[in-house]
Formats: C-alpha cells, sequence, structure tokens
C-alpha cells in the first residue's frame, strides 16, 4: 500500500522499519523539527525516525504544525491508503484524519481505554499495573478515543523499568502494525468500539512529581523509581560527605519491613536501603548529577551516605 508514517522518537524507529521491510510504499514520513540539543543548545538535533526514514531513502517532512489549509492540502496530495501514526506528538485536525483513502492508524501503548494520553508506560508502572500491551486503532478527533483494530497484552514484572517496558513494546508494535497494515490491504481488519467504562488518562509527566516521597509505602516508591526510569528519573536528596546532593534513583527493589521512620536508612554498608512510610526500598542504581548510574556497591565506594531526604 501507499503509506504516509508519521513519528517522532525511537520508540517509532521499529514500526517504521518493519512497513518499509514489508514492501509498503511510504511516500512520506512525518516527524517533529530538529531540536537544539548538547550541552550548549547549538547543534539542531534531527529525531530518530527523521534519521532512520533518511537511511531508508524516504522524503521527512518536519512541519511545526498540522492546522494550515496549505500543510493539510500537501498531505491529501500524498494520494496515500492510509496513515500509521506512532508517538508523533502532533494532534491530527479532522482534514488529516480524513485525508487519506482508507484513515489513520496510531500504535498506543496501553490497553484503551486505560491510559489514553501522553505517558500511558511511565503512567502504568507508577499505578502498580500488573499488565498493559499495545494496540492499533482507527483515529478520530477524539484523545485515543478510536475504535480497536488489533492488541497483544503484556505483563508488567514487578521489578520491569519503563525503559524495558518501553523496548519491549516498540517491538510488540512493530509486528501488530505490521499485521493490520496486512489485514487492511486485504479488507479484512475489523473495528471494535472502546469500551466507555475504564478510561484514565496518562498525563505527561512533571517535573515536580519526580521527587520520592518517603512517607508513601515501600510499593509506591518503588513503582515512582521504576515508572520514571531512566527518564526523567525519580530523584531525592542524600548527604554524602557532609553535603546535600540530588541523585537519581533509577532501579529499586522491595525490602520487607522496617522498623524506621520514612527516610531513614535501614542499611547503608554494602546495600543502599530506605524506610518508607510502610515497609523500605533498597537503592540498586544510582546516579549523581553529571555521573554515570551506578549500582549500589560502587556509589557507597565512592560516597558514604549519612542521610536521605
Amino acid at each position: 500500500m501507499r503509506l504516509i508514517f508519521m513519528g517522532t522518537p525511537d520508540f517509532a524507529v521499529p514500526t517504521l522499519t518493519a512497513l518499509a521491510a514489508q514492501g509498503h510504499e511510504i511516500v512520506a514520513c512525518y516527524t517533529q523539527p530538529p531540536r537544539p540539543a548538547g550541552r550548549r543548545g547549538l547543534e539542531l538535533t534531527k529525531s530518530p525516525v527523521h534519521r532512520q526514514a533518511e537511511a531508508l531513502g524516504i522524503p521527512v517532512r518536519t512541519p511545526a504544525s498540522l492546522k494550515g489549509e496549505e500543510e493539510q492540502r500537501a498531505f491529501r496530495d500524498l494520494d496515500a491508503d492510509a496513515a500509521v501514526v506512532v508517538a508523533y506528538g502532533l494532534l491530527l485536525p479532522e482534514p488529516v484524519l480524513n485525508g487519506t483513502r482508507l484513515g489513520c492508524y496510531n500504535g498506543h501503548a496501553s490497553l484503551l481505554p486505560r491510559w489514553r494520553g501522553a505517558a500511558p508506560i511511565q503512567r502504568a508502572i507508577m499505578a502498580g499495573d500488573r499488565e498493559t500491551g499495545m494496540m492499533v486503532m482507527k483515529m478520530d478527533r477524539g484523545l485515543d478515543t478510536g475504535d480497536i483494530a488489533l492488541e497483544e497484552r503484556v505483563p508488567i514484572g514487578e521489578d520491569v523499568t519503563a525503559g524495558e517496558l518501553h523496548d519491549t513494546l516498540s517491538r510488540i508494535g512493530a509486528d501488530l502494525m505490521v499485521r493490520a497494515m496486512a489485514a487492511l490491504e486485504r479488507g479484512s481488519l475489523t473495528l471494535t468500539p472502546q469500551p466507555e467504562e475504564g478510561v484514565l488518562y496518562a498525563a505527561k509527566i512533571d517535573k515536580a512529581e519526580t521527587r520520592v516521597d518517603w512517607s508513601r509505602p515501600a510499593r509506591e516508591v518503588h513503582n515512582h523509581v521504576r515508572g520514571l526510569s531512566p527518564f526523567p528519573g525519580a530523584w531525592c536528596e542524600m548527604e554524602l560527605g557532609g553535603r546535600w546532593e540530588r541523585v537519581k534513583l533509577l532501579r529499586s527493589r522491595l525490602a520487607g519491613e522496617a522498623a524506621a521512620s520514612p527516610g531513614d536508612l535501614v542499611s547503608a554498608d554494602e546495600r543502599l536501603a530506605v524506610a518508607c512510610g510502610d515497609g523500605a526500598v533498597e537503592l540498586v542504581t544510582l546516579q549523581k548529577a553529571g555521573g554515570k548510574p551506578l549500582p549500589a556497591t560502587d556509589f557507597l565506594r565512592g560516597a558514604a551516605v549519612t542521610a536521605v531526604r
């Protein structure tokens, strides 16, 4: 089929690659414009999808908005059978949604209608969900409200991080979209409306919610840490050598009961465990500002932790 691909981050790259490998003619790739990057923010960096599209010889378009008539006309003029959308980052106005012969199909990383919105992977883990998945839906005017075409469920392990789940769902999403487009081409793709109950919204992660609150139960703290790992990262302050420093927490595990007040160190020799409102959490991988991620044993060799807040 003649397809338009719309996506931006690493998460979308496997789907783009898989569709191209299946022999679909991808007539254009829409992605977010290059952004400033580097320490000084002086270099413009192309998105992962942009780079992969160029490597595959696919024309790339980077409009800042799709609201203008000229952009909408250019989209329609591609004369595509369908558009595939994976983590693109721009809302699609109705003329774009209707700008292909068969519609726009989105790969979304949750079991809709649970976790509609921007951060479904992080929110599922932070909420302690035991299961998530990938879904392909036909897009409509609402926020992730379209009819479901295909789904695949994935268990969420007790210690899995958002980064690990991201990679798993990205691979599954590529296969699912390939299957969806094959069924669409055959005329056999069936659509099912989403349930009206169970709607939850996965709001974008706000920096203000990334600090760890040790007064919460240990399981909630653990889910908070792994749900924000590796980016943007949960954090706390630690007293290292008599000075308070901000430390990012990238991996943790539950450490049983603790007869201590929230924030008290339960262990700080070869293991680093902190009491929570109920139970304790062991901090497994940590990162100081400007440093690299370290296992707790290596972190403790370089700095004695005397307090946490």
